[in-house]
């Protein structure tokens, strides 16, 4: 068993096997999750887990050199988007349509569903590399 680092076997499998430009969506209860990325289910109730303690989580093992949410989230979320640029630090922020950003999800290798109950709780995050 591991002790450290992310614990649920699915999301440390698909980080692991990410390579450079893969993406993977992490987004709230209401994120439509289309056919096609593997389909993360990680919603116990309403706000469990959080959208940022997953995320947290994530950017503890993954490489990430770009992140891209709905341009949305500033005006309507705009505590969530506060917190989220600082969790994401200097990672560069693409921000673009509610809708582009769904569209965008297809693409993704994996579209981790947490428990969060707030609008536009959502970021694609962009793999770079190590060196």
């Amino acid at each position: 068993m591991k002790k450290s680092g992310i614990l649920n076997a699915e999301i440390a499998a698909v980080v692991a096997q990410l390579g450079h430009m893969d993406t993977v969506t992490i987004g709230d209860a209401g994120l439509p999750i289309p056919q096609g990325p593997k389909r993360i289910d990680l919603v116990v109730k309403p706000g469990l887990p959080a959208f940022l303690d997953v995320l947290a989580v994530v950017l503890q093992e993954q490489v990430v050199e770009k992140a891209v949410i709905a341009a949305e989230m500033e005006q309507v979320n705009p505590d969530l988007y506060r917190q989220l640029r600082e969790i994401l630090g200097q990672i560069p922020v693409e921000s673009v349509p509610h809708e582009e950003f769904k569209a965008r999800t297809v693409g993704s290798r994996a579209v981790i569903r947490t428990g969060e109950f707030t609008p536009y709780a959502n970021v694609i995050l962009v793999s770079g590399v190590a060196f």
